[in-house]
């Protein structure tokens, strides 16, 4: 959904936003704020992954875990109680554990191959909540009588797409129901990301190519076989690594699929309308470019 200016924008009676970029940039927090104005619908790409696509394979791991124990296997083969999943778009903690990490088995890994697995099945399930958009912002207007809507993606969204393509399907799905909006951090904040990823490592999703190289490259530097790598170690390792790879494919997003704001002029806004004049801005400096 391109805009001819901001003013088109400005002047539009149903505005849609897809927001994307690097998870803790601000995206779900400005998603959240302009729900709270009640007058923006929400979507958010990653609870979709963790109720519809996932969901089913959430809940069957935490059995498997559960039928370990013998006072629980039990209760669960009798039908005395049940497990779900309390996901929620503020919690994705259920998404992140079933992804998990690989290595030693001690430390809660995975053995590598089931980690890829798990992997894959979340590329699938990206790419389909990632096209559900255009689904939702249908629902948010139909249904619920929102006007304005605003999707918030993975932050893997730069690994299920390829910005140089002009028939990329997740792409022009998301260009032809919303605009693509890049919240792009400032270096200060990419550090900051950095150093509380070492702090408490937590589960990715990555592009498999990229994923294969930096596990062979760790597992080659350590000198240790797959069963043997720690986990936290071998994801904080990879993350710096993998901030570089992303940065370059959210820039070509936006440059050839929407537009870019500044997650540092976010901090200044006091309203909703105040973003929607800071998207107009926006339109209007890429189209003097």
């Amino acid at each position: 959904m391109l805009y001819e200016s901001g003013y088109d924008w400005l002047i539009s009676e149903n505005k849609r936003l897809s927001l994307f970029g690097m998870s803790g940039v601000g995206k779900t927090f400005l998603a959240n704020t302009l729900r709270e104005s009640n007058k923006w619908f929400h979507y958010s790409v990653d609870y979709r992954i963790g109720t519809k696509y996932l969901g089913e394979e959430i809940v069957d791991d935490f059995k498997k875990e559960a039928m370990k124990l013998p006072a629980l296997k039990k209760h669960l083969l009798n039908d005395s109680i049940y497990i779900s999943s309390n996901i929620s778009f503020n919690n994705l903690s259920p998404l992140s554990s079933f992804l998990g990490k690989p290595g030693r088995k001690d430390k809660e890994g995975l053995q590598f191959e089931e980690y890829l697995s798990r992997q894959r099945k979340h590329r699938s399930a990206e790419i389909s909540a990632t096209i559900d958009t255009e689904l939702f912002a249908q629902k948010a207007m139909e249904i619920y009588g929102y006007k304005h809507f605003i999707s918030d993606t993975s932050g893997s969204l730069c690994e299920i797409v390829n910005p140089d393509d002009s028939t990329d399907k997740v792409l022009k799905s998301l260009q032809q129901n919303t605009l693509l909006v890049w919240i792009k951090g400032t270096d200060d904040q990419v550090e900051k990301l950095y150093h509380r990823f070492i702090k408490s490592p937590k589960p990715m999703f990555y592009n498999e190519a990229f994923l294969k190289t930096e596990w062979h490259a760790y597992c080659k530097t350590n000198n240790q076989a797959p069963a043997d790598v720690d986990p936290d170690k071998f994801i904080s390792y990879c993350f710096q690594a993998l901030i570089l790879h992303r940065i370059p494919i959210y820039s070509k997003i936006a440059k050839n699929w929407g537009i870019t704001v500044e997650s540092s002029d976010l901090s200044k806004l006091e309203s909703s309308d105040d973003f929607v004049k800071l998207i107009a801005e926006s339109i209007d400096k890429k189209k003097k470019k």
